[in-house]
């Protein structure tokens, strides 16, 4: 229909203005000027997302009656719709620490995401990753696993030499992930024998573990687009 297209395009604008106004905002001399302006912006901007997203959930039950409004609450962009304006009522009308706004307020990226609801490779991208489900969450499984497992190794290693830095295993985690994501800040290692052979160990065994679910994705992600290709023939 037209007037959808119409909707869609004044929405993405809006999107996208919001966007911008989120990078801007994060700058405290644009904020303690414009704070106000800001604050009705989105405060306007709720407004219209809320607008669309009960015109959607409306729409929906017209063309399927329930099913087809659960069909589109429960579905990846009417979970985006919703979590990109809870936030805004949440600070209105609950006592929430204001450190916990500020991280709801990331939640404004999510808007983003809208920009792609008629975008073929996204959905083409979604189903892909709905179809290797189990094997993903294996991979985060054996993930954890091993991101447990190398954080106590390296806690009874390393613990006697660097007490302050290994003083528990949960405190190791946090070298753990960054070894096995070989991302290595730097900011704690090993240094004793054993704790130098097992990192080296463990950084080459982060390859693999990073790499099995980038596999398993592009893998499925080829698949549905050879699936797709084939129907369109």
């Amino acid at each position: 229909m037209k007037i959808h297209k119409t909707i869609d395009k004044f929405i993405y604008i809006l999107i996208t203005a919001n966007i911008i106004a989120m990078i801007a905002e994060s700058h405290v001399s644009v904020r303690a000027i414009y704070f106000k302006a800001f604050y009705v912006f989105e405060a306007i901007s709720i407004s219209i997302f809320s607008i669309e997203y009960i015109y959607r959930v409306i729409y929906a039950y017209k063309k399927s009656k329930m099913k087809g409004a659960i069909g589109y609450i429960t579905s990846t962009f009417g979970i985006i719709d919703l979590i990109s304006i809870i936030p805004f009522f949440l600070s209105q009308f609950t006592k929430i620490d204001g450190r916990f706004l500020r991280i709801l307020r990331l939640f404004r990226l999510t808007r983003i995401f809208k920009l792609g609801r008629d975008s073929a490779s996204l959905k083409l991208f979604v189903k892909a990753l709905s179809a290797v489900k189990s094997e993903l969450k294996f991979t985060l499984f054996l993930s954890v696993l091993t991101i447990l497992f190398s954080a106590s190794a390296i806690y009874y290693l390393e613990n006697t030499a660097q007490p302050e830095k290994f003083s528990s295993i949960s405190e190791s985690i946090w070298w753990a992930t960054v070894s096995l994501a070989t991302v290595g800040y730097g900011d704690v290692y090993p240094i004793t024998v054993g704790g130098k052979i097992f990192a080296s160990i463990i950084s080459l065994v982060g390859i693999g573990v990073v790499a099995i679910p980038t596999g398993v994705i592009s893998a499925s992600f080829v698949e549905e687009i050879i699936k797709n290709g084939g129907r369109k023939k």
